[in-house]
C-alpha cells in the first residue's frame, strides 16, 4: 500500500536566494502547505518583501551566502526565531551567459563561490543540524546543465554538475540518518536569469512549475532500504527526463519531462 504524502504543516524551511524567481515561488508554495518559511537574499529589501507576501511569522533577511559565517548566522537566526531546521533549499545562484573563451575570471570565480561553494557549505551546515536529530531534508537546486552542456553556459554547467555530484555523495553519507537529499534539475526557467536564453532541445518552465516539484519531493515519503539503493543510481533516458527511480511519482508529463529530480531516501 502506497504511503501517504507527508504534511509540511509547521515544518521550518530556509531558502537561499528566496527574494525572487524560483526561490520566491518555492517559498510561496511551501507557505501554502503550512510550512514556516525563512528566506534570505543578497537584496535584503526583496527578502523582506517576499517574507511579507508569505505572511505569518515568515522571515526575510539580507545574506551573502558566499560568506560562510553569514550563512551560519542566517541558519542560527532561523532556528532561534522559528525552531529547528527541517528543510534547507540551496537555491541562490547566478547564470552568466557568455562564450567560455570570452568569460572573465571574475565571472568564473563568482559562479564557483555562489553556485557551488555556497551550496557545499549550506549542505554541510544542514547535515550538522539535522543528522543529530535524525530528521531533515536538503534540497539542492541544480539544472539540466548539470546533466548536459548548453552553449555559452560552460562554467554554469560545470558548477551544476558539481551540485549534482555533491548531492548524490551527501545522500549516500546520510543513509540511515533520517536526513534526505534531493537535487532538482529544471530546464530553462522563465526568470530574470534566463532573459534572452533559449534552446530548442529543452522545454521552458515557469518558477511555479519548479516550486511544485520541490514541494512534491519534500512531501514524498522516505524510501525503503531497497528503494533507496536503487535510486542512488538514477538514470535518465534523455536530457531533461526524470531520472529513473522508484522514488518518482506521477506528475504533469509536460512539466515532468523538463525537470529531472533525484530524491534520496532513508532505510
Amino acid at each position: 500500500m502506497a504511503k501517504q504524502p507527508r504534511s509540511l504543516t509547521g515544518k521550518v524551511v530556509a531558502i537561499t536566494g528566496g527574494g525572487r524567481g524560483i526561490g520566491r515561488a518555492i517559498g510561496l508554495a511551501l507557505a501554502r502547505e503550512g510550512a514556516r518559511v525563512a528566506v534570505c537574499d543578497l537584496d535584503g529589501e526583496l527578502a523582506e518583501q517576499t517574507a511579507a507576501a508569505l505572511g505569518g511569522d515568515a522571515v526575510g533577511l539580507a545574506v551573502d551566502v558566499t560568506d560562510h559565517a553569514a550563512l551560519i548566522a542566517f541558519l542560527d537566526e532561523v532556528e532561534q526565531r522559528l525552531g529547528p531546521l527541517d528543510v534547507l533549499v540551496n537555491n541562490a545562484g547566478i547564470m552568466p551567459v557568455t562564450p567560455l573563451v570570452e568569460e572573465s575570471a571574475d565571472s568564473i570565480a563568482r559562479q564557483l563561490d555562489l553556485n557551488l561553494r555556497a551550496v557545499i557549505h549550506g549542505t554541510q551546515e544542514a547535515m550538522r543540524r539535522m543528522a543529530p536529530r535524525g530528521t531533515g531534508h536538503i534540497v539542492n537546486m541544480a539544472s539540466i546543465s548539470g546533466r548536459m552542456g548548453l552553449p555559452n553556459l560552460a562554467t554554469y554547467s560545470a558548477v551544476k554538475h558539481g551540485v549534482v555530484g555533491l548531492s548524490e555523495a551527501a545522500r549516500v553519507e546520510l543513509r540511515d540518518t533520517g536526513v534526505e537529499v534531493s537535487v532538482v534539475m529544471p530546464s530553462i526557467v522563465r526568470t530574470e536569469l534566463t532573459t534572452g536564453l533559449a534552446d530548442s532541445r529543452v522545454k521552458a518552465l515557469d518558477p511555479d512549475d519548479v516550486a511544485n516539484e520541490v514541494v512534491s519531493a519534500i512531501r514524498r515519503p522516505p524510501l525503503s532500504r531497497t528503494q533507496s539503493g536503487a535510486s542512488s543510481s538514477g538514470r535518465s533516458a534523455r536530457p531533461g527526463a526524470l531520472a529513473s527511480s522508484p522514488s518518482t511519482h506521477p506528475a504533469n508529463d509536460d512539466v515532468r519531462s523538463s525537470i529531472a529530480a533525484r530524491v534520496g531516501g532513508t532505510a
